[in-house]
């Protein structure tokens, strides 16, 4: 990360005590970032119980706009630059109405409140649109001298969206609704990759969680299956800074692999899963890499992964890392939720 920024601006929108059908409080604000004639806008939603104390929480990014949580007519739609998906409406890269709880299936919030979680969520595009293109997220503002990219070792979109749910937890920790000590991070596929990275580099993150990250993520790179890493840099080459594509179809030269990211983030507990027909994201590696960081963890004295062989389908092992590989394809569903919501329980309640 290339430097330090001044503190945002915070603007509370709402606070509603009676969202999801009187079950919940919502809160909408939006970090505001800037830097010379530069602008950033974050946009926070929040759906936390209604409790008298300090709730835990579950932080996550979100793939297409806050409003495709929910259906949720008081939620904002997003400014930001989305993929197009003209199904649900979003076209030339812009939300509309018709998009509203787009991705609900892939966010259970009666379940997470009635869990006594919160769900804390920003839309990724907010901190940098993930496109080839380092014009209009986070990074201009780290610029000197003329810079139009980052220099070719510094941050790629990966780090920069870890940065920004880091800087999520800076304004949590002044949340009087939040317990900041209990804030789960999680991620799905390429944002699994960033949660990862921001758990192993910011410890005030009490767990980490990665669902589906596969290469570049939880999957070990040099067994090189599925989706390899010169794959994730030639589809994807904004992800990972320029001398990370030295190691493409060169695994075996890297210094570190995947479970090293994952020992980082021990003691704290670490939830992996993978999908049967996520064949991308090498399940197997998945699983190898949370199994070879376990002995950090038992170097701390802690379980890591309970088992020695990788467990059946729809069959969740949980030691202070927890795994799973269930039926399906490459998706957030209420099936991982309910794991995540019971990994919770031992280790956040």
């Amino acid at each position: 990360i290339p430097g330090v920024l001044e503190s945002p601006e915070i603007r509370i929108w709402e606070t509603s005590p009676n969202a999801l059908n009187g079950t919940a409080i919502r809160r909408q604000l939006s970090l505001f970032f800037k830097k010379g004639d530069k602008t950033i806008e974050v946009n926070i939603l929040m759906y936390l119980p209604q409790s008298v104390g300090k709730v835990p929480v579950f932080l996550a990014y979100n793939l297409s706009g806050n409003h495709t949580v929910a259906n949720d007519p008081d939620i904002r739609l997003t400014d930001s630059w989305v993929s197009d998906d003209p199904s649900v409406g979003i076209i030339n890269n812009r939300v509309t109405e018709q998009s509203r709880g787009a991705d609900s299936n892939s966010w259970p919030l009666e379940s997470i409140i009635q869990s006594g979680y919160g769900l804390v969520t920003v839309y990724y595009g907010d901190i940098d649109p993930d496109k080839n293109d380092f014009s209009d997220g986070i990074e201009p503002l780290f610029y000197t001298g003329g810079q139009t990219e980052p220099k070719p070792d510094e941050w790629g979109s990966v780090a920069a969206w870890a940065w920004g749910l880091s800087r999520v937890m800076d304004y949590l920790e002044k949340d009087e609704l939040i317990d900041a000590s209990k804030v789960a991070v999680m991620g799905h596929s390429q944002l699994g990759k960033a949660a990862l990275w921001a758990g192993a580099s910011d410890q005030r993150f009490a767990m980490v969680i990665s669902n589906e990250s596969g290469c570049c993520g939880a999957a070990l790179s040099k067994r090189i299956f599925g989706e390899t890493v010169q794959i994730i840099n030639s589809k994807f080459p904004h992800w990972f800074c320029t001398n990370f594509k030295r190691y493409n179809n060169n695994e075996d030269q890297l210094p570190f692999d995947q479970h090293m990211l994952l020992a980082a983030i021990a003691p704290r507990p670490l939830y992996i899963s993978s999908a049967e027909n996520d064949r991308d994201s090498d399940p197997r590696g998945e699983f190898l890499s949370a199994k070879y960081a376990s002995a950090v963890y038992q170097l701390f004295g802690k379980t890591g992964l309970p088992v020695g062989e990788m467990p059946q389908l729809n069959s969740p092992v949980m030691g202070t890392i927890g795994y799973h590989i269930r039926s399906g394809k490459h998706d957030l569903t209420n099936y991982d939720w309910q794991q995540y919501l019971k990994f919770a329980d031992r280790y956040l309640k």
